[in-house]
């Protein structure tokens, strides 16, 4: 699994790192990628650390925040920035 991978070079809390592993893999579940060497799987794994790296550590905030700025929309059921009016 690319995340795994990308972690071990990283300094994250245990917690963290669960967290991580967690978005990680309902993303993988909502896009249907099963196929761990596509390039889109490791780009959600760099996704998600980078998210990590700069303090998102829980992994529902995590995951809708990588589909927003993956995707340029926000998740399925969540509220864009300024439309909660």
């Amino acid at each position: 699994m690319p995340i795994y991978r990308l972690l071990q070079n990283g300094s994250f809390e245990p917690e963290h790192i669960q967290a991580m592993e967690t978005a990680f893999e309902e993303m993988l579940r909502a896009l249907k990628l099963v196929d761990r060497s596509d390039p889109l799987t490791e780009a959600v794994a760099m996704k998600i650390i980078e998210l990590a790296q700069r303090g998102e550590h829980d992994p529902v905030r995590l995951q809708n925040q990588a589909i927003r700025e993956m995707t340029g929309h926000p998740a399925p059921g969540q509220w864009a920035e300024g439309d909660a009016d």
